[in-house]
């Protein structure tokens, strides 16, 4: 499954900041629909591209969608920062 979107950088402060970009409604209800892809807590393992960055990560669910986790390398990388529009790719390969 493969899959492209834009959505806004945003940081979550939980025991440690972290920067999301949160799947469109409809991929993320796509992805809920397909249990069988969490490999546990309902995280989906994916393969992402933003820019000419690729990176590996776990989509994690939040809110009856998924969050894409916004790695600081990829972050530095492609000049992301809090509040611009970012458009990433995933790829979810589903198990055999």
């Amino acid at each position: 499954m493969r899959m492209g979107f834009t959505g806004t950088a945003f940081e979550w402060r939980g025991p440690a900041p972290y920067v999301f970009v949160r799947l469109p409604e409809a991929e993320g209800a796509d992805l809920a629909e397909m249990p069988e892809l969490s490999y546990g807590w309902g995280c989906i393992a994916a393969r992402g591209r933003i820019g000419d960055t690729d990176f590996t990560t776990a989509l994690i669910p939040r809110d009856g969608g998924y969050l894409l986790p916004l790695k600081v390398a990829v972050r530095r990388a492609e000049g992301i920062e809090l509040g611009m529009e970012v458009a990433a790719e995933i790829w979810i390969e589903e198990a055999d």
